[in-house]
């Protein structure tokens, strides 16, 4: 699959459709959606940086899984330093959450291996490193929207759906790790599930404005979609027409389908920084 990438200056938004595919649907699966590389820091000798990162993701892939799934930490000296972490979707197993992180840090080595920023976001985790410390910055830079390609809302659950995701973002950062799911009844056509989730790098307040900025991003082209996911760099959202997400005891082979006919769209808003 290949994703085409371009960034937007100030409050100028724009989309591209890049991908279209179809065929069965199948159970939701740890799917890589994105990998998003630098180059390389010509300051850093490659003993030094492939030290310093396998060190790194070893500490991610140990302590992420049974710390919540959420873990950041540090590693290497002054201008050898490299920071990474680690967010497991909030519903996720601590299994779960260690399968996704082994899968992003695989595909971390084998797409950038000399790459000193990198974002990788799975459907059920999202992996970040670099070599310049970004914890506690709230960015809505290199956003990523995943949406039906054919499959298209009924006119009027649309206002019902963006104001039950509306409802989500501001509910989302008042939650103990910033997670949150529900279920909107719209009637005789059945039920939508939606989920928001942050960082936990960020303030609360800050992920209240990420999630609100994703929302408005994309509005025009998620308005009229029965199904959507955003993913961004410091928040993400879902909603969907089946019950995607898993109770914590529930292995996610378990899940429901996943629609295979999508179409995904980038857009850069404002913070461009880690645009290949």
């Amino acid at each position: 699959m290949e994703i085409f990438r371009f960034a937007i200056v100030g409050a100028v938004f724009s989309a591209l459709i890049l991908l279209s595919s179809s065929g069965p649907c199948h159970a939701d699966s740890n799917a890589n959606t994105r990998i998003q590389c630098s180059g390389t820091d010509d300051s850093t000798t490659e003993n030094d940086f492939q030290t310093n990162l396998m060190n790194l993701m070893d500490t991610l892939v140990l302590k992420g899984p049974v710390s919540g799934g959420f873990y950041k930490a540090e590693t290497g000296k002054k201008a050898n330093k490299l920071f990474g972490l680690v967010q497991c979707r909030g519903d996720m197993s601590a299994g779960n959450c260690a399968n996704c992180t082994n899968d992003a840090v695989a595909v971390a080595k084998s797409k950038c291996p000399k790459s000193n920023e990198v974002m990788v976001w799975f459907t059920w985790c999202f992996l970040r490193y670099s070599n310049e410390s970004f914890f506690g910055i709230m960015e809505q830079g290199s956003v990523l929207a995943i949406t039906n390609d054919t499959d298209f809302e009924d006119p009027h659950v649309l206002s019902k759906g963006l104001s039950f995701m509306g409802g989500l973002a501001s509910t989302a950062p008042n939650q103990p790790h910033m997670f949150q799911k529900a279920v909107l009844d719209v009637g005789q056509s059945g039920k939508r599930y939606g989920m928001a989730q942050c960082s936990l790098d960020i303030s609360r307040a800050d992920c209240g404005v990420c999630l609100d900025a994703q929302l408005t991003s994309f509005r025009t082209t998620i308005g009229n979609k029965r199904w959507w996911e955003t993913y961004g760099p410091s928040c993400f959202m879902w909603y969907h027409d089946y019950k995607f997400y898993f109770n914590i005891s529930t292995s996610a082979s378990e899940g429901s389908r996943r629609a295979s006919s999508y179409r995904r769209v980038s857009i850069g808003v404002t913070i461009a920084m880690l645009m290949s």
